[in-house]
């Protein structure tokens, strides 16, 4: 792809360091992660919203469950949503943004509302279960291997990118337990790589140096640095991380831990 449209929009929402705001109306849980009453057919359908808009534009950073991930911070552990009681605390901060960490961003109220419904649930339940005692390597085997292999080299479509004799070869070797968790579903600095077709139809690929709407920087396998203006070339990018938050809307609970216990057997 030319130009990436999914990157702004994880960077907008992977970037809320622990604060959504609730609005002004709906709220199935109030100060300290404590139900304000018995959860009832409506709350639980804003929840409900609220963890498929969570998916789509949060998870990457902050975890399917809302419990962090690699570069996202732990929202059931935060204080502002801890103390927020219908948006008085953080409403402010999401509007306005922190200058040089998150931007200010407009989304209706409804979105707002089921998506700050679902992370106080979630706050919730990290308060009744205690504090997250990370993963084991037993938790990541609880799946079926030949089921992960499958999902690897088919629906998840990994192997365009991977390979389990390549760059995945011994990577169960080097992480284990969350961190392999972690490096898998939530890879940090991982490159773009770029295809650049020349005007004379010679192909080359490298990695991503540099690259605005004038001109594409790319490395070269052999470590040459090579560049051109955007307008002489064509050329398709394809970004790991986007990759990657784009399967948060897409894969089940079973597919990650089928896709773990695949992963485990690369020793």
């Amino acid at each position: 792809m030319e130009k990436t449209t999914m990157r702004s929009s994880v960077l907008l929402w992977g970037t809320l360091a622990g604060i959504l705001w609730m609005g002004s109306g709906f709220s199935p849980y109030t100060a300290e992660g404590q139900a304000a009453k018995p959860q009832t057919p409506e709350m639980a359908a804003h929840i409900e919203a609220g963890n498929t808009q969570f998916q789509q534009k949060c998870a990457f950073c902050h975890g399917r469950d809302a419990a962090g991930g690699e570069t996202g911070p732990d929202l059931t552990r935060s204080k502002l949503v801890q103390d927020d009681v219908n948006g008085d605390k953080i409403g402010d901060v999401v509007r306005n943004g922190r200058p040089g960490k998150m931007p200010p961003f407009d989304v209706s109220a409804a979105e707002m509302n089921d998506l700050a419904a679902f992370i106080h649930a979630q706050q919730a339940k990290a308060a009744a279960a205690g504090k997250r005692k990370g993963v084991d390597v037993a938790d990541l085997q609880t799946g079926n291997v030949e089921a992960g292999k499958r999902y690897f080299e088919g629906a998840g479509t990994c192997s365009k990118c991977h390979s389990a004799t390549g760059d995945l070869a011994h990577v169960a070797s080097k992480y284990q337990g969350l961190q392999l968790e972690q490096h898998m579903l939530y890879p940090r600095n991982a490159k773009s790589a770029a295809t650049v077709t020349l005007p004379t139809g010679k192909v080359l690929q490298g990695r991503v140096e540099y690259h605005d709407e004038f001109t594409l920087g790319i490395v070269l396998a052999d470590g040459t640095y090579r560049s051109w203006p955007v307008g002489k070339i064509k050329y398709k990018i394809d970004a790991p991380q986007e990759a990657h938050a784009e399967l948060f809307s897409k894969y089940t609970d079973d597919d990650i831990h089928n896709l773990m216990a695949y992963i485990q057997t690369l020793r």
